[in-house]
């Protein structure tokens, strides 16, 4: 009987195996929103870390999480490092491009709860008042996200706290371009014929 079961086993794990080595080499995650909100205060939240505190959905997963900056305070050469509890993880970020008002560019390591290494942009386009936000992650599709990928794909994993990051970023941004306009509205137009 422990031989009959240790052989299914041993079958069920090949499968996997062989389901897993089937999955993509690579992996992208994206996701968008269209925030009423100047590209430049959108990029303002993206492109310093001290900001993501704010709206990033990583940044709740553990209240005693250890945060530490280096680098510049924001833009090319900026780095961040975070380790939490199991949630949360361990790793590093650091802005390798930075276009204001257009694009953010990534390096984000992975230490635990395993090591990965892929990339995370922000592009930024006006479109009319607002601006479409594109967020995507993308990097190699290690052994270990193969066999999870057998049973739910990166995306619907990670997606979802994308979009939440998208929202909360939503929800600061367009709250920043009220307060712009309001208090550019209550600054007394300049008669030019009274001199």
């Amino acid at each position: 009987m422990l031989k009959k079961i240790g052989i299914g086993l041993a079958v069920i794990f090949l499968i996997i195996a062989v389901l897993a080595m089937r999955q993509p080499d690579t992996f992208e995650i994206t996701r968008s929103a269209n925030i009423a909100a100047p590209a430049q205060v959108v990029y303002g939240y993206t492109n310093d870390f001290h900001e993501w505190q704010k709206w990033s959905p990583w940044e709740k997963l553990d209240p005693n999480m250890q945060r530490t900056f280096s680098g510049h305070a924001s833009g090319v050469g900026a780095g961040y490092a975070w380790s939490g509890n199991s949630e949360a993880g361990a790793g590093t970020m650091t802005i390798k491009e930075s276009v204001p008002g257009e694009k953010v560019g990534i390096n984000l390591d992975f230490i635990k709860p395993f090591e990965s290494k892929t990339i995370t942009e922000f592009t930024m386009k006006p479109v009319g008042d607002s601006t479409d936000v594109v967020w995507t992650m993308s990097g190699p599709n290690q052994f270990i996200s193969k066999v999870m990928g057998v049973f739910v794909s990166v995306d619907k994993m990670v997606g979802p706290d994308f979009e939440k990051g998208l929202a909360s970023l939503k929800a600061l941004a367009e709250a920043d371009a009220k307060r712009m306009a309001a208090a550019a509205a209550a600054v007394p137009a300049v008669d030019s014929t009274n001199k």
